[in-house]
């Protein structure tokens, strides 16, 4: 298929979240003390101190509450308000209107049914400090799978530093080169960190997530009796590696997705016992396990891994849906190589991913080429090569992109003050939005608005630490009230009119989107020229899903938007505006 685009803790971490986030005071008075944070940045970068207003922690003192002392009842339930964080709605940028008074209303009723929601305030206070501009331009992102949103301080503190300091190219030894270097050691150290690695792994600056799978696809000593093995519910950058596969004479195998996306860990341990290679030295296979869906919001265990390296198998994790909401060790999971892209895990840089890798695993792996930087001595003319001693230099292609990574070690600090709280945040949010989507109905006929194909969670996590079973995404398709699919194209058009910034297609994941939508027999039977809109014209309807995703900045009220979308899209009267509307910008194509 193809793809149509739409517009954990560590307490050794120097953890930077004063600097970086500064939740605002709340609009009543409260006994407060003072608190000091410090940052340290980059080797050269200046530290300094700011100061940090932090609730005391007897503010949430218990309060005894009787039905016949009504007056020091109504007396405590208002001091426990003014404990508790506000809603986001009396920091709203613009008046409040109806939609917001009905938010206001519909909050209330959420922290009823999900009062756990409240032990992720300091969430809001990130949203408040860090994404302000949402509330500023009214935008409702809901695609945090496709990337998150960058946080404003994070930009601050790297302007800041680039201000303030001189970096050269790294390949020199300058002082200017010097400084890049060290910013890239501090780099890598900070990636190996947040992931718990045990001594023996190293970090390669790849361009992404993408750029990380090839190296390794590319690399990797195929032979004819080799195999890789992978799942159908992967990312199209996984599946890519089976070409290199095939060039080299290697099998292919393929772990069968479920209706709803992912593995049966029965399943995925029979294909890999029936392929597993019958010498590791002569047959080195390969084992690429999809942490977590794109799609198909599937987790699929990481005990899989294990399973695989005791069969013969090394082990590829592409990590990048799994990494930006998740707690991962790989001190708990000690894989080969797994794959990473940091805008997705929080929002800037672009253009800078990572391979975080065995150093033994990486020894062992063949580049097809060298460039500048993987080289110590070249001879020209000639065949003789000396590649550089250090073993992460030999696989990152030219110049590394020295400005940015700064800022990996501050995102990633960021990302670890926060993360704790976020599975808990998701899951409540998550949980709302699957039950308040389940019950809309078609005013006219009664028929479901939407048909939910992705996996959902099977259970509701209740304290900060928790990890879910799923991810955080919603994949799904808008039906008629006669039952038919609606066109995902209408359904992009009328969510961007209400500034809802979703997805709409296959996500880069055909055999995920052809198992939800129950299409894996059509796509078996593609032949060999085949063209997405072939496909689409032979099946009748376009190919893909909605995709709602979740992430780091997301709140109630957004979810409370998506859910309004939806219940336009159940009355006839405005459904029937917007498909005019649409129609209408369509002229002359077809439809």
């Amino acid at each position: 298929m193809g793809n149509h685009h739409s517009s954990s803790v560590d307490p050794h971490h120097h953890l930077n979240v004063a600097k970086l986030a500064p939740p605002p005071p709340p609009p009543r008075a409260i006994s407060r003390k003072r608190s000091t944070a410090k940052l340290l940045g980059c080797t050269s970068a200046d530290a300094f101190e700011i100061h940090l207003d932090v609730p005391s922690p007897h503010a949430h003192a218990h309060e005894h509450i009787h039905d016949h002392e009504s007056t020091t009842a109504a007396s405590d339930q208002d001091e426990k308000r003014s404990f508790d964080p506000p809603p986001l709605y009396a920091y709203s940028a613009s008046a409040v209107d109806i939609l917001e008074d009905a938010a206001a209303d519909a909050y209330r009723s959420f922290l009823k049914q999900y009062p756990e929601y409240q032990l992720t305030w300091i969430l809001d206070a990130l949203r408040r400090s860090d994404f302000s501009r949402l509330d500023r331009s009214g935008e409702t992102y809901v695609d945090y799978m496709g990337g998150s949103l960058y946080p404003e301080s994070l930009i601050r503190v790297h302007t800041g530093f680039l201000h303030r300091n001189i970096l050269g190219n790294t390949h020199s030894v300058s002082n200017s080169s010097k400084l890049s270097s060290a910013c890239a050691d501090e780099a890598r150290a900070a990636v190996l960190s947040f992931f718990r690695a045990p001594p023996g792994y190293t970090v390669v600056f790849t361009a992404n997530a993408t750029g990380a799978l090839k190296l390794v696809g590319e690399s990797f000593p195929f032979g004819e009796t080799s195999g890789f093995v992978l799942g159908a519910d992967s990312h199209n950058s996984v599946h890519g590696i089976r070409q290199f596969a095939l060039r080299r004479g290697a099998s292919i195998h393929y772990i069968e997705s479920t209706d709803h996306g992912g593995v049966e860990v029965d399943e995925a341990k029979a294909v890999l016992y029936r392929s597993r290679p019958k010498n590791k030295h002569n047959s080195p296979s390969l084992f690429a396990l999809t942490g977590q869906s794109n799609i198909s919001n599937s987790k699929n265990p990481l005990s899989l891994i294990k399973y695989a390296s005791s069969q013969g198998f090394h082990t590829l994790l592409d990590a990048a849906a799994l990494a930006p909401t998740s707690v991962f060790s790989l001190a708990d999971t000690p894989v080969d190589a797994i794959a990473i892209s940091f805008y997705k895990m929080f929002g800037f840089p672009t253009g800078v991913g990572a391979l975080v890798v065995r150093e033994d695993f990486l020894a062992k792996l063949e580049r097809p080429w060298f460039a500048g930087g993987t080289v110590d001595v070249v001879q020209a003319p000639g065949n003789i090569v000396t590649m550089a001693s250090e073993l992460h230099e030999r696989f990152e292609d030219g110049t590394i992109n020295y400005l940015n990574l700064p800022a990996i070690t501050d995102g990633l600090r960021f990302l670890s003050a926060y993360l704790p709280f976020l599975p808990l945040r998701l899951s409540c949010l998550m949980h709302h939005l699957l039950g308040s989507l389940s019950a809309l109905h078609h005013d006219t006929t009664g028929a479901p608005v939407v048909r939910i194909l992705s996996r959902t969670p099977t259970r509701r996590l209740r304290a900060v630490g928790e990890q879910s079973d799923t991810g955080s995404v919603v994949s799904l398709i808008f039906l008629h009230p006669s039952g038919e699919m609606m066109p995902n194209t209408f359904i992009e058009y009328a969510a961007s009119r209400s500034s809802i910034s979703l997805r709409t297609g296959c996500m880069c994941n055909p055999g995920g989107a052809a198992s939800i939508l129950g299409l894996r027999e059509a796509m078996a039977a593609l032949p060999s020229d085949v063209t997405l809109a072939a496909f689409e014209r032979h099946m009748g309807h376009e190919l893909g899903v909605v995709r709602i995703s979740l992430g780091l900045a997301s709140d109630f009220r957004d979810v409370f938007r998506v859910i309004r979308f939806a219940e336009t899209i159940r009355s006839a009267g405005p459904r029937e505006a917007l498909w005019a509307q649409w129609l209408g910008s369509k002229t002359g194509e077809a439809v």
